[in-house]
């Protein structure tokens, strides 16, 4: 589930993500529940047995020993003038979710587990009726000050009352309340109609902010502020230039930096973040070595554009690591809030005209694959027709779902000549389906129904994309819509995004391996109108009985089984174009960056796993390479 804004996707939040929990044996006294029943544990797993004990050394998929040396420096689109990530107000620094810590975090080479960060233990009945977390005494916030029940308390109130409208609405279905029992003891009591799968982590996982720092600064939590709140992680805010550089630098007194949990992590002295209006711009400042790691994104510079001199002296090192995390989602999406979009038939029509075939070989170098599920790189996705056990789920719920869901074979991206931009197959098919949706072309080969014309405006605030979204308006004019592409600034896609203004824009959709009820931020009709997670304003009984079936699922396979039904039923709505993905990272550094061999498969891990080697950073310094 996501407490923070959208323009903050790309946070280390995000990247790290966090994940799971574990079982044990429990003493204790508290309400509900016979003491000998109480589970007390150093984590909890959704489904199964943690992988680690209580007694881990360290996560297997770190180098221990790595050393704490130098800086990580990357770049950001745009800019920024917040440094608030759980706000729609203002344009989030990238990273700026970096300064806080939860009472659980995930580990990289498991979908289902998290354990005690903040807290050394929970302890829960079998009915995860309430949960108790026992914080770590020597919890501290970078200021010095402690880090106890208190603040535990006050930031879970405030996501409550102040959070976002759709992560508030998800919250206050779950819990019934919070109190503190002792300096470092909290009680979270959960509503008796909540799903229990996920409950415990959903505020296990919740940011702690100090409550005295909100206090002394009379901090509006829904105000954007460019002074971050005060958090307890490994890092600070070192330096700031406002929309232009971020400097964040781990503090040398953090609080955790031996724990198990962090062995081998959290190796860079700083990170450097330098921002730039567009792509091109970024690359000239990586090939000049102002920053030094890129996870490329541009195909065309990462097929072409990477013959400058410090690749030639090998100075700058070209990597490929398997990438085992979901594909973002990453898509045009259409704003059904419009009447125009209303009929499944037009966005049918308007996704046939995307050929990424031919995309993906005349400009992406075939370096792509096209994305067809919400949960695309992993056996989550839909795949032909629904099998007895979906069909248990979705045949109840028959009239709340699009036509076909149940006897065709779940939506495929449209397949096209990858040798020509307009695929006239497609644009065949296209044109009947808006003839029979009453879009009629007149003699000025535009198409109207009922004397208004149908239109459709492509925000785009990335100049670079525009290669890529220009013949797809060339293909949409062809089929007779008076489609157009609209550059806009940061700003105003900001503005424009977060008002609903829009026909269609890129959006994403990063889901989860475990997913529960963050569901309903993206796809939950009650968020349709609220905030910027459900950009396209889905609002669907059908998808919303199936997120409770998703949420109330007990084992893996339950899970499994009832997200690829909610899967198929989602492609069927055609509010989205999909892109595509890579099953690899494409990643260009300077050659002293080092990392664990092999990565994790759910995590790049670049800002906690990587570390610099000095000495092969001072013999490039010492041949010219920046």
């Amino acid at each position: 589930m996501t407490p923070g804004s959208q323009s903050h996707r790309t946070s280390l939040g995000r990247a790290i993500a966090f994940l799971a929990l574990v079982f044990g044996l429990a003493v204790l006294a508290g309400g509900g529940a016979r003491a000998e029943d109480v589970i007390r544990s150093h984590g909890i797993s959704t489904f199964g047995d943690l992988k680690y004990p209580a007694d881990f050394d360290h996560f297997d998929y770190v180098n221990p020993d790595a050393p704490k040396w130098g800086e990580l420096s990357i770049w950001a689109f745009g800019g920024f003038d917040s440094m608030n990530p759980y706000t729609i107000k203002g344009r989030a620094g990238a990273l700026s979710s970096i300064f806080y810590e939860s009472l659980l975090e995930g580990s990289a080479d498991e979908p289902d587990s998290l354990y005690g960060l903040v807290a050394e233990s929970l302890e829960y009945p079998p009915s995860k009726d309430w949960v108790i977390f026992n914080l770590r005494p020597e919890a501290r916030f970078s200021d010095g000050s402690p880090l106890t029940a208190e603040d535990v308390l006050f930031s879970y109130e405030t996501f409550r009352d102040k959070g976002l409208s759709s992560f508030r609405a998800v919250m206050n279905k779950m819990v019934a309340g919070a109190e503190v029992l002792g300096p470092h003891r909290i009680r979270f009591s959960f509503k008796a109609d909540a799903p229990r799968r996920e409950v415990i982590q959903t505020v296990g996982g919740l940011p702690i902010f100090s409550k005295a720092d909100f206090e002394r600064r009379n901090i509006d939590f829904e105000e954007t502020t460019l002074e971050p709140f005060l958090g307890s992680a490994p890092y600070v805010l070192e330096r700031m230039e406002v929309g232009q550089t971020l400097v964040y630098k781990r503090n040398p007194d953090y609080w955790g930096k031996d724990l198990p949990i962090n062995r081998g992590r959290w190796n860079f002295d700083r990170i450097r973040v330098e921002y730039y209006a567009d792509y091109n711009s970024a690359f000239e400042g990586f090939k000049g070595g102002t920053y030094h790691f890129r996870n490329e994104a541009a195909s065309l510079i990462w097929a072409t554009g990477y013959d400058f001199p410090a690749v030639k002296n090998g100075w700058v090192r070209k990597d490929t690591p398997p990438d085992g995390t979901l594909a973002s989602g990453q898509s045009f999406v259409m704003n059904l809030r419009r009447d125009r979009f209303s009929d499944p038939k037009v966005r049918e029509a308007i996704g046939l005209m995307f050929n990424f075939e031919w995309s993906n070989k005349t400009l992406f170098y075939g370096l792509y694959k096209r994305i067809n599920s919400f949960w695309e790189n992993s056996d989550l996705a839909a795949t032909g027709k629904p099998d007895a056990e979906e069909l248990a789920i979705l045949e109840p719920l028959a009239p709340l779902l699009p036509e076909g869901v149940l006897t065709e074979d779940a939506v495929m991206a449209p397949v096209s000549n990858p040798d020509r931009q307009l695929d006239r197959r497609n644009l065949r098919k296209a044109s009947r389906l808006l003839d029979e949706a009453g879009w009629v072309v007149g003699d000025d080969g535009i198409r109207r129904k009922d004397g208004v014309v149908l239109t459709l405006e492509i925000l785009n605030d990335s100049p670079t994309f525009d290669r890529v979204m220009l013949p797809y308006v060339e293909n949409l004019r062809r089929l007779g819509i008076d489609a157009r592409l609209t550059r806009v600034d940061n700003a105003q896609m900001e503005s424009r995004t977060r008002s609903y203004d829009f026909d269609m824009v890129v959006g994403t959709f990063p889901m989860s391996l475990t997913p529960g009820a963050g569901l309903e931020q993206y796809f939950g009709s009650e968020n349709a109108n609220r905030d910027v997670f459900n950009l396209m304003g889905l609002q669907s009984e059908g998808v919303d009985r199936l997120i409770e079936v998703v949420k109330n699922a007990t084992t893996r396979h339950e899970l499994d089984v009832s997200v690829r039904a909610l899967d198929r039923v989602l492609r069927a709505y055609r509010f989205w174009v999909p892109h595509w993905y890579k099953p690899v990272h494409t990643l260009a550094y300077y050659d002293y960056y080092e990392h664990p061999d092999p990565l994790p498969p759910y995590s790049l891990g670049q800002f906690d796993l990587w570390w610099a080697n000095k000495d092969k950073y001072e013999a490039l310094r010492a041949a010219g390479a920046f």
